[in-house]
């Protein structure tokens, strides 16, 4: 988080300080904030906690203390300062934290190094102990502006014997640019601020009643009435916070706190990119949850009345049918897989798939998918049925798609367009010689009559051939629809990695599904004629007839909530008299 964490203090000779300062740097430590290593020189001893290391380096010196700084140095002249405006003694360097994780470095000091930003928290410090505080002067307040900052401030009292009202006045403020970010963090500052604050409160205070045990002075001070305020302190009118609280640790746990603030304050928000409304994909997974959801609500209210196992219920139609009397069989067996063999991912993605296939078959399968045409795989191996279903499926809406991973019987094709069948299946002829299937059979095969690329007996498709098999063969001379040809140009190219084929796939879908929704809404909802329909065809590029065909099976994949958010608008009056 690029921010910084403060802890000011109201000086009663000097007004309102800085006493030390916690800040985030994502380059080289500038020099004198804790690059005065040099050879031969000793550290102290470091610290780890929570993925940070702590170091403070001993041999450096502070510009901000006024020990050995230039004169354009921005903190305060030594002459300024006394005990209660000071936090590290002279020619201290500071502390620096590295993150390991991630290469930043926090580094502590009681003024920022920097001109502008000593001048931006020396605003914040003096406004928030001034002007900006809450009512009862003690609490959090936010203010700020674009130019100065944003500003969280924490105002407190700490104990002191020897102060005006037996008490001084602090504050820990937190500064960064993004408003809506320092907003969303308020509940998780205000809880660890608060946390700090308490405990040098109650360091304070045992020391406070220690002091007030041994010399009351409040009675002291009713005795010498007429005396200046001033020489009743014996001239401790300024005290440190180290005095206050007698830890002489203090600024060293201050910095680990700070530090950590700002690590964790970072971490726990991330930015994600909205690029307006959720995809059909996403509606689609949303529909099928909520539907699961009342299934399951309906099968336990079932089983109290009739006490019947939810397996005898029929599968739905235009789900994945994971229900059926096959699929019972199969997720019962899914217990007993060997773990180690599951874990093998038989085909990997579709590059993988095509180099096992082969282009021209690999071409055929995937125009049948597209298509919407039914998929049959014939193995004896389910998971290497169920790997072939998991990467056909990413060329497809998941609105259209229907899978039974692996039955004991033939399905027809209302009922799904992926199908896994055991190899003694018998598949009624009509459906092998029909155009709108494609059958793919893996048969066990010799060493002699494998794919070059199989020979390795390591791999798990090495005892494995595959032959597929269609009643309209895709001629290799076919254009075929346009995001097939932009698919196979994607796992051609061998620049581009498997991650960002799966993007190329995702944006392919997307583009194409929004290409379904105009024509959706032109045909359905608007019945517009056919002349129009070709002439939107045409501007939209998918005037072809595989393209057609395309676009009319995806229309089966839109989600019922964009559907009848459509119908609504149409039936609504607002949108009749526009139409008039």
């Amino acid at each position: 988080m690029n921010a910084i964490v403060v802890l000011c203090h109201f000086c009663e000779l000097h007004g309102p300080r800085t006493l030390f300062c916690t800040e985030v740097l994502h380059a080289p430590l500038p020099q004198g904030a804790g690059s005065g290593d040099r050879p031969g020189q000793s550290e102290q001893a470091e610290e780890e906690e929570g993925g940070i290391q702590m170091s403070s380096r001993i041999h450096s010196h502070s510009p901000a203390e006024g020990a050995s700084a230039d004169s354009s140095s921005p903190g305060p002249k030594k002459s300024d300062m006394c005990e209660g405006c000071r936090s590290l003694p002279a020619g201290h360097p500071g502390y620096v934290s590295h993150d390991k994780e991630t290469s930043i470095k926090y580094v502590s000091h009681q003024h920022p190094n920097h001109p502008q930003l000593f001048s931006i928290v020396r605003q914040a410090c003096v406004r928030s102990l001034s002007c900006e505080v809450c009512p009862g002067r003690e609490g959090p307040i936010f203010f700020g502006d674009e130019q100065h900052g944003f500003v969280f401030s924490h105002t407190f009292f700490i104990k002191d014997s020897l102060a005006r009202g037996f008490q001084r006045w602090y504050s820990i403020i937190t500064i960064m640019m993004d408003r809506i970010y320092l907003i969303n963090s308020w509940p998780f500052l205000l809880g660890k601020i608060r946390g700090i604050i308490d405990e040098l409160q109650g360091k304070a205070l045992k020391v406070f009643e220690a002091e007030q045990y041994g010399c009351p002075q409040r009675a002291q001070r009713m005795n010498t009435a007429f005396t200046p305020f001033l020489h009743q302190r014996n001239g401790n009118a300024a005290r440190s916070l180290t005095s206050l609280t007698n830890d002489e640790n203090l600024w060293a746990c201050l910095h680990t706190s700070f530090a950590w603030l700002l690590k964790a304050c970072g971490s726990r928000l991330t930015e994600k990119l909205l690029e307006g409304a959720p995809t059909e994909d996403t509606l689609v997974q949303m529909e099928k949850l909520a539907d699961l959801e009342e299934e399951s609500e309906s099968w336990d209210n079932s089983e109290e009345e009739e006490d019947k196992p939810p397996s005898q219920a029929d599968g739905r139609e235009g789900g994945e049918l994971t229900k059926s009397p096959t699929d019972s069989t199969l997720l019962s067996d899914c217990g007993s897989w060997n773990v180690a063999s599951r874990s093998q991912s038989v085909f990997r993605s579709l590059r993988h798939l095509r180099q096992i296939l082969g282009p021209s078959s690999f071409r055929m399968l995937a125009w049948h998918v597209l298509m919407g045409n039914q998929v049959i795989w014939k193995a004896c191996d389910r998971d290497l049925v169920q790997s072939a279903f998991d990467v056909l499926r990413t060329m497809l809406p998941i609105g259209c798609v229907r899978i039974i991973p692996y039955s004991d019987k033939y399905e027809e094709a209302y009922r799904c367009n992926f199908l896994g069948l055991s190899p003694h299946v018998h598949i009624p002829a009509h459906i092998l010689s029909s155009e709108f299937t494609v059958l793919v059979e893996v048969r066990s095969a010799t060493r002699s009559s494998l794919y070059p690329v199989l020979f390795d007996d390591d791999q798990p498709l090495g005892k494995y051939e595959f032959v597929v098999t269609s009643g309209s063969p895709v001629a290799a001379d076919r254009v075929g629809p346009t995001i097939l040809n932009k698919i196979e140009a994607a796992l051609m190219n061998q620049n581009l990695s498997v991650d960002v084929v799966d993007q190329c796939l995702v944006c392919l879908k997307e583009e194409w599904m929004n290409k379904v929704k105009v024509l959706f809404k032109f045909t359905k909802v608007d019945s517009r004629p056919k002349e129009d329909t070709q002439k939107l065809l045409s501007i939209l590029g998918a005037a072809e007839e595989d393209n057609v065909k395309l676009l009319k099976f995806w229309m089966t994949g839109l989600s019922k909530t964009y559907k009848s958010h459509l119908m609504s608008t149409v039936r609504s009056p607002t949108s009749s008299e526009s139409r008039n």
